[in-house]
C-alpha cells in the first residue's frame, strides 16, 4: 500500500496519506484510541469493515511503526494491537476531523469528551 520508498513528492500531507488516507486506517486509529485492543473488537464497529481489509490495514499499521502487537493466545494465536508513539501522534488529527466533521457535515455524531480530551500517549488510568 504505502510507497515510502520513493516518494511522488516531498509533500507531508501527500506522504501521509500514503499511509492513512485509506478508507480504514483512522477509523481503525480512532477505535484503538477509544480502547479496542482486539481483531473482534474491530470489526464490531458501526462502520462494518470486512476482515480481509481489517487484516490489511492492521498489518500495514504495523509495518509503519504506528500500532504493535502483542500475542495474548497460543492456539489459535491471537493478537492485541495498541498504539506506538508515532500512532498517537495522530490522536490531534483525528480530534481536528471530528471538529471539523462536526461543523460541516449534518448528522454527524459528537465524539464524547473524554476523547476530544485525550492527550498523546496518556492511558485512561493516567487522566
Amino acid at each position: 500500500m504505502p510507497r515510502l520508498s520513493s516518494p511522488r513528492s516531498g509533500c507531508p500531507i501527500a506522504n501521509t496519506l500514503e499511509i492513512v488516507g485509506d478508507r480504514w486506517s483512522l477509523v481503525i486509529l480512532r477505535d484503538m484510541v477509544n480502547g479496542k485492543r482486539r481483531y473482534s473488537d474491530f470489526l464490531a464497529s458501526p462502520e462494518g469493515i470486512t476482515t480481509n481489509v481489517l487484516a490489511d490495514r492492521l498489518a500495514m499499521l504495523e509495518r509503519q511503526g504506528i500500532i504493535a502487537s502483542e500475542p495474548y493466545q497460543r492456539r489459535p494465536q491471537r493478537f492485541e494491537y495498541g498504539l506506538t508513539e508515532k500512532g498517537w501522534g495522530l490522536l490531534p488529527v483525528l480530534q481536528e476531523i471530528c471538529r471539523w466533521g462536526n461543523r460541516f457535515i449534518d448528522g454527524t455524531w459528537v465524539a464524547p469528551d473524554a476523547f476530544m480530551r485525550r492527550k498523546p500517549g496518556v492511558s485512561d488510568e493516567e487522566r
